[in-house]
């Protein structure tokens, strides 16, 4: 299978199923904007290499779930509307968000001010993950009267959270120094 197609030379790109929109198209913006955060994602794991904690595996395996189902959002995004989805988000993808994210927070020191992201390279990374997310959602919202399904909306919402906890947790269980917003500037 080669790589390069040339199909895309003249500004537009394939939805799945096949039919073909501007790469400037919305929807285009949207999945494409999941698949930069799942490699932000990837980014801020690779930084974790030769780092070890006790939970290092479990924070990798759910990160990697993250990321597939991540992956699946985008193809969702990227399906027409008259067209099915092979694969499509549930509520239950969003409870599991959810359960970790309030599973890490309660091992978490409470925050007592908005933190700037710092510390540990992989929790700035999941930080700017966490960044890139939010706009993905703010672009999934922007084509949603075309009908997006709307856990996706949600899911990317919560995605965003999970990720600001994931970079604390990370901070946490390597040292790393959350430095707090300083009012007085």
């Amino acid at each position: 299978m080669r790589i390069y197609t040339r199909s895309g030379d003249k500004g537009t790109t394939s939805l799945v199923y096949g039919s073909r929109v501007p790469k400037t198209d919305l929807r285009v913006e949207a999945y494409g904007t999941c698949d930069e955060t799942n490699s932000m994602i990837g980014l801020a794991l690779s930084f974790l290499d030769g780092e070890a904690w006790e939970l290092k595996t479990d924070f990798l395996q759910q990160m990697h779930r993250v990321q597939t189902i991540l992956f699946h959002v985008g193809s969702e995004i990227a399906t027409p509307n008259d067209r099915e989805v092979s694969w499509k988000l549930k509520q239950s993808h969003i409870d599991e968000l959810e359960e970790q994210i309030d599973a890490w927070d309660e091992v978490l020191t409470p925050l007592q001010t908005f933190i700037l992201p710092s510390g540990h390279r992989a929790s700035s990374a999941l930080h700017t993950a966490r960044t890139v997310a939010r706009r993905a959602e703010r672009l999934a919202i922007g084509i949603s009267e075309e009908t997006v399904n709307p856990l996706v909306i949600s899911y990317l919402n919560r995605l965003s959270d999970y990720l600001f906890v994931a970079a604390r947790y990370v901070n946490q269980s390597l040292g790393g120094e959350e430095i707090p917003l300083q009012a007085d500037v």
